[in-house]
């Protein structure tokens, strides 16, 4: 089977690649751009076939959808990070939709059996009331942020282009995701990283935060990936299922656990910065509706992915140091 991955080089898009090749029977496609870090995917390029690609170029996309003839298409490709969805509005809302609709698009005109994955987010349901949790798929739609509200219209696309064009997509709202390589400007890894530079002197041991009493539900990326194959294996097309773990925690708690696994003295400072124009209070995913479905259910514990976070900032610190220091 060939897959394509957008944003293959990203935090899922990579897990995804490593879960797809441990399966053995997926020939794995993955989009990138000139900038894109490829550290994430070095210890597997070997074994994926990338393809550089501007998804928000129409001719590109149908020129490379064209050619490679995918039967899963992964579409993880897009600006994710919600702080800077109020800095670069116009941006965040031309890449995510645009990128999306070129692919849709490419599909139809090549007219070949295809299915496609559309990783849509919580951040839809933005404002959510007491009475409303745990969210299911039903909730009303009440977006805080720009990202949000791009990923609202990628996800009404995903219905529109099964209706009107009979795509076979299915869209999973996943929950907050995290574990190793996750961008250091998502609270889990911002903290893991600092209390590893703190570990390694290269920071004072300050770690600052932001709004701690905010509830999330966090599952790990690894159980993530797993899902979206799944999404497309045994889920219906037309369809979109929440993806989370059922359980909150505090920001607090989050970080709580890692410094569990330090014996670095630290010190906590709020950072106002790091406090957004409007937050979430609390997002609790019901995703019975999938596991139903699928079979999917999470299995990795949370203390286990945030300690194979922080070993992971630790690891990567400690090869930067050694770069720096010339071995």
């Amino acid at each position: 089977m060939k897959a394509l991955i957008t944003g293959i080089t990203g935090f899922a898009g990579s897990h995804l690649a490593e879960y797809l090749l441990a399966r053995g029977d997926v020939e794995i496609y993955g989009t990138y751009r000139a900038r894109s870090r490829m550290d994430h995917i070095a210890h597997i390029a070997d074994r994926i076939r990338l393809v550089e690609c501007e998804l928000q170029d129409r001719e590109a996309v149908e020129k490379m959808i064209a050619q490679i003839k995918p039967e899963h298409i992964y579409h993880l490709a897009a600006q994710s990070f919600v702080p800077a969805s109020w800095s670069f509005p116009a941006e965040t809302l031309m890449n995510n939709i645009v990128s999306q609709l070129n692919i849709f698009e490419a599909v139809r005109m090549a007219d070949i059996p295809c299915k496609i994955q559309v990783a849509c987010s919580s951040e839809e349901y933005g404002l959510v009331y007491p009475d409303e949790l745990p969210v299911q798929e039903t909730n009303p739609l009440r977006p805080q942020s720009p990202y949000a509200v791009s990923k609202i219209a990628q996800d009404f696309l995903g219905y529109q282009y099964f209706q009107s064009y009979g795509l076979s997509i299915v869209r999973t709202r996943t929950f907050n995701h995290t574990g190793p390589r996750r961008g250091e400007r998502f609270v889990t890894s911002n903290f893991a990283k600092q209390i590893a530079q703190i570990e390694l002197g290269l920071q004072p041991p300050h770690v600052y935060v932001g709004n701690l009493q905010a509830r999330r539900d966090f599952t790990d990326v690894r159980d993530v990936v797993k899902a979206y194959w799944l999404a497309l294996e045994r889920g219906v097309p037309g369809s979109v299922y929440n993806i989370s773990s059922g359980s909150t925690r505090t920001i607090q708690e989050v970080l709580d656990t890692l410094l569990s696994f330090t014996s670095a003295p630290v010190q906590i400072l709020v950072d106002p910065k790091r406090l957004r124009p409007s937050d979430v209070e609390v997002l609790l995913g019901d995703a019975t509706a999938f596991c139903e479905q699928t079979g999917w259910k999470p299995e990795i514990p949370f203390h286990q992915t945030m300690r194979d976070l922080l070993q992971y900032w630790r690891d990567t610190l400690q090869a930067q140091a050694r770069t720096k220091g010339g071995g």
